[in-house]
């Protein structure tokens, strides 16, 4: 991976300061592209890193991901920057902010973990402090650092009210609750368990997400909205799902052990589902807004009501994908397929 060589900010500094510098970003500065970052972002975007994009099959994302870590250039990068510059230069009052969120960094990790500390600090966590935590995990990680464009991607595809990589990074907290909980697995797996703990809870506090940093969840996720979101210690979410807000993935009791539901990849759960228990959800399936599910899901299925009853298939495209939160009725049954 690249980096622009443009200046990294960790510390504000005062208002006039940092006009000066944003103008100077603007022009010819890291807002504007520098080197490597020269051009066209939106068609050499679309040309290097072709991943997500609505309709595309899972086979040709997987391949694009493959290789994005190695990719010799940066285009979800490069966009956020042009974003960012277009945006100072429309709305001068946050000149100072996109200056210091975007703007002043060399790389998207430098900025999302600027963006995080500055939202997650609290009198006794310093911003400062936290951005060399957050650095040295994402700096040195390549899963989080494919992981975290990949998500701001599927951010962009899939969800209509975010037109802009940047708007992910800098405002919707379902994609930085999501990559707060990537930097506490990371510290849950290094044995640094109560540091991830202390994240964890702040993380609820900030953003009304609580997720335990021992689960785990793979790449290409949406989390729409993500207030109210649960999912439970022992809890396994696969690749390209989609997930609602108020959905919880819990357990049923006070059980210890492996208790918490297992997402499969391309699944789509809806608004204030509740999937309770060591449960399965199938590959491709979608739960309807509002269902308890309590038993297994079968893959390309639709789940609906409390309890949850298989009442439909969904189309062979995964439906994380399509956003689509209901069955075609060509593929309903005669009659609702009830669990066995």
């Amino acid at each position: 991976m690249t980096s622009c060589g443009c200046l990294v900010l960790e510390k504000v500094e005062g208002d006039a300061a940092v006009k000066a510098r944003v103008k100077a970003a603007l022009g010819t500065g890291a807002g504007a592209g520098c080197g490597s970052c020269a051009g066209d972002w939106r068609g050499r975007s679309e040309a290097i890193f072709p991943i997500y994009v609505m309709g595309s099959s899972r086979g040709s994302t997987v391949a694009a991901a493959r290789g994005i870590v190695d990719s010799p250039e940066d285009p979800i990068w490069v966009a956020v920057k042009a974003e960012a510059k277009s945006e100072a230069e429309k709305e001068p009052i946050l000149s100072s902010f996109l200056y210091a969120s975007v703007l002043s960094h060399d790389c998207l990790e430098r900025a999302l973990s600027f963006v995080l500390a500055n939202r997650l600090e609290d009198p006794t966590l310093l911003a400062t402090q936290l951005i060399d935590i957050f650095n040295d995990v994402v700096l040195n990680d390549k899963d989080i650092c494919r992981s975290i464009r990949l998500d701001a991607q599927v951010f962009k595809d899939r969800d209509p009210a975010c037109s802009q990589y940047s708007w992910a990074l800098l405002y919707l907290k379902g994609y930085q609750s999501l990559q707060s909980y990537r930097i506490a697995n990371v510290l849950w797996n290094q044995g640094r368990k109560v540091l991830a703990l202390a994240l964890q809870s702040r993380i609820s506090e900030v953003f009304a997400v609580d997720i335990h940093p021992a689960a785990k969840i793979g790449e290409g996720i949406l989390l729409d909205h993500g207030t109210g979101l649960v999912i439970g210690e022992t809890a396994v979410v696969g690749n390209w799902v989609s997930l609602m807000q108020g959905v919880t993935l819990g357990g049923t009791g006070k059980e210890h052990g492996d208790r918490h539901p297992k997402i499969s990849q391309g699944a789509l759960i809806g608004a204030g589902a509740n999937i309770l228990g060591n449960i399965n959800v199938g590959e491709g399936a979608m739960i309807a807004a509002g269902s308890l599910v309590l038993k297994d899901v079968p893959s390309h299925s639709m789940a609906v009501g409390n309890p949850a009853k298989i009442v439909g298939y969904t189309e062979k495209e995964d439906p994380s994908l399509t956003m689509k939160h209901d069955a075609r009725r060509d593929y309903f049954e005669h009659a609702a397929v009830r669990f066995r």
